[in-house]
C-alpha cells in the first residue's frame, strides 16, 4: 500500500561552487510559481532518482521563497546521495522535494544568539541569519570554524561584512573552546550549534546548565542507538488503513512497515531529519530520536527509532 506523500516537483536551475567539494544547487518551481514557505532553519528532503531521499538545510532567507538553496559536499564514503547529486544532477533535471520542516525557535523575548558551526554545518544558520537581519533582530554572532578555507564563501561575505560572522581557521590555531563561545546561562540568549559529532559532544557538554528551549541542535548523520535489551514484540495497528503488524523484537517500525508495503519517507533512519514522522493515537511510545519536541512527543514518533512500551501501539496511518 502506497500512502500519499506530499512532494513539489522542482527543477535545477543553477549549480554553483560552493568550495572544496562543496556544490550549491538552486531548486525553482517549473512554472516559476513560488514555493511552499518555510521557517529560519527549515530543511527539505530531495527524492533522487533510485529511490533515494536525503535531507538538507535551506540557506536562503525565508522570504525568498521562489526558489530552494541547498548546498551539498560530496562524501565518497557516504550513503550515495551526495555523489548523485555531484556527478548525476545537472542543470533543468527534476528533483521532488519534501514540505519544507522544521526550524529554528527564534521566541521574541530572546534577544541575542550564538551559533556555533562547523564547515557544511553552517549552512543552516545562513537563512537564520539572513531572517535575523530582515526582522530586524540583528544581535547575533555565528562562529564558523573551518579548516583553511571556509566552505560557501560567497553566501557568507553579508555576513562577514556586517561583523556577524567570526570565522575561526583550525589550520591557524587550534579549535576554539566551545564553552567561550557558548559562555554563561542567560534568560535572553539563545543557542545553535551544526557540525561533526565531536563538536556537538563539546556544545552540549558547554549546554548541560542551559534551559533545553534555548539550544538548538541539528547533526549530520545520526549517533549510533545503543542495543536495547528489553526489546519486545508488539503489534503495530494503523487507524485509517485497518491493518494489524506484528513488530519482532528488535526491530524497528520502519522496516516492519515497509515490509507490508507501507511507503514511509525515511531519509536518516537514525531519528535526527524528520522525515519518517508519523501520529500516534493510542498506546505508549518510546521516542529515541532526537528532533522531537516534548510537545511534538505528545502526538507523533519517528518510526525509524521509536519503540511501544505496551504490546500495542495505535498509529495514523
Amino acid at each position: 500500500m502506497t500512502l500519499p506523500i506530499t512532494t513539489v516537483k522542482t527543477i535545477v536551475d543553477r549549480i554553483e561552487d560552493g568550495g572544496a567539494g562543496i556544490k550549491v544547487f538552486r531548486l525553482v518551481d517549473p512554472d516559476r510559481w513560488q514555493l511552499p514557505p518555510f521557517r529560519p532553519g527549515a530543511h527539505i528532503d530531495l527524492h533522487l532518482p533510485g529511490g533515494m531521499v536525503r535531507t538538507y538545510s535551506l540557506c536562503n532567507d525565508p522570504a525568498d521563497n521562489a526558489r530552494y538553496v541547498v548546498a551539498v559536499k560530496r562524501e565518497a564514503a557516504g550513503r550515495g546521495g551526495s555523489v548523485l547529486l555531484h556527478d548525476a544532477i545537472d542543470v533543468g533535471d527534476t528533483i521532488g522535494v519534501s514540505l519544507p520542516r522544521g526550524g529554528l525557535d527564534l521566541p521574541d523575548d530572546v534577544t541575542r544568539f550564538a551559533f556555533v558551526a562547523g564547515g557544511i554545518g553552517v549552512t543552516p544558520f545562513l537563512s537564520v541569519a539572513a531572517w535575523l537581519k530582515r526582522v530586524g533582530r540583528p544581535k547575533f554572532t555565528l562562529h564558523l570554524i573551518a579548516r583553511g578555507a571556509p566552505p560557501l564563501a560567497h553566501l557568507l561575505v553579508p555576513l562577514l561584512r556586517s561583523g556577524h560572522l567570526v570565522v575561526h581557521d583550525t589550520a591557524a590555531a587550534a579549535r576554539p573552546h566551545i564553552a567561550a563561545l557558548v559562555g554563561r546561562p542567560l534568560s535572553d540568549v539563545g543557542l545553535g550549534c551544526c557540525g561533526p559529532e565531536s563538536m556537538i559532544g563539546d556544545f552540549e557538554q558547554a549546554t548541560r546548565d542551559w534551559p533545553a528551549s534555548r539550544v538548538h541542535i541539528e547533526r549530520f548523520v545520526p549517533p549510533p542507538l545503543p542495543v536495547d535489551p528489553d526489546a519486545r514484540p508488539y503489534t503495530l495497528a494503523l487507524a485509517r488503513s485497518k491493518l494489524e503488524i506484528p513488530v519482532a523484537a528488535g526491530q524497528t517500525m520502519l522496516s516492519a512497515l515497509l515490509g507490508v508495503g507501507i511507503d514511509i519517507p525515511a531519509s536518516c533512519c537514525g531519528g535526527i531529519c524528520g522525515s519518517c514522522k508519523v501520529d500516534w493515537l493510542e498506546g505508549a511510545p518510546i521516542h529515541r530520536d532526537r528532533v522531537l519536541s516534548p510537545t511534538e512527543r505528545a502526538r507523533s514518533l519517528m518510526v525509524c527509532v521509536a519503540e511501544s512500551a505496551e504490546d500495542r501501539l495505535v498509529l495514523d496511518l
